[in-house]
């Protein structure tokens, strides 16, 4: 095959200006989907602006989903994430390293209802004790991309998401 008949087997998931998630760094827009030269392949790239970091990423498109890149939920599943933060959870260890690293890979996960049990874990945990500092870094992020990405989907500003947020934990 030549590397000019590559764009046609590269299928793309997601459209121009469409809001993705993009794992750890939250909402994005595809601002473009154009090919560009890598290694003598001319390959598909999503073009992916960043507000919340005001960055621009290049994505291989055939590296997207293995990257957990996402379209943003649907109201029902934001309102399911935001039911979960009400919800009675599992106590968790008192080892902040251990606890650390789950939390990690539940957001590295890149789901709305991992990123909402760590918002919740950590948000319970830090009543009981001052959370270390990177946990306490772990829970702002986790919260800001959970307010981020509930924000597009209930078509809400993020300041009420945020509110929100907050009101659930408090009941929680």
């Amino acid at each position: 095959m030549k590397s000019t008949d590559k764009k046609s087997t590269q299928k793309t998931t997601f459209k121009e200006k469409q809001e993705v998630v993009y794992p750890l760094q939250g909402v994005g827009q595809v601002t473009k989907i154009e090919e560009r030269m890598f290694k003598d392949e001319k390959l598909l790239y999503y073009i992916i602006y960043l507000e919340v970091s005001d960055m621009t990423v290049m994505v291989p498109v055939d590296k997207a989903e293995e990257l957990g890149i996402r379209a943003i939920v649907s109201k029902s599943e934001s309102d399911k994430a935001l039911k979960l933060l009400t919800e009675d959870y599992e106590p968790v260890s008192s080892d902040w390293k251990l606890r650390y690293q789950m939390n990690l890979d539940l957001l590295k996960s890149g789901s709305v209802m991992d990123i909402a049990t760590v918002v919740r874990t950590l948000y319970h945990r830090s009543k009981v004790k001052e959370l270390p500092i990177l946990e306490r870094k772990l829970f702002d992020s986790a919260l800001k991309l959970l307010v981020d990405e509930v924000s597009f989907s209930l078509n809400k500003s993020k300041e009420d998401v945020e509110a929100l947020v907050f009101g659930k934990l408090e009941t929680g």
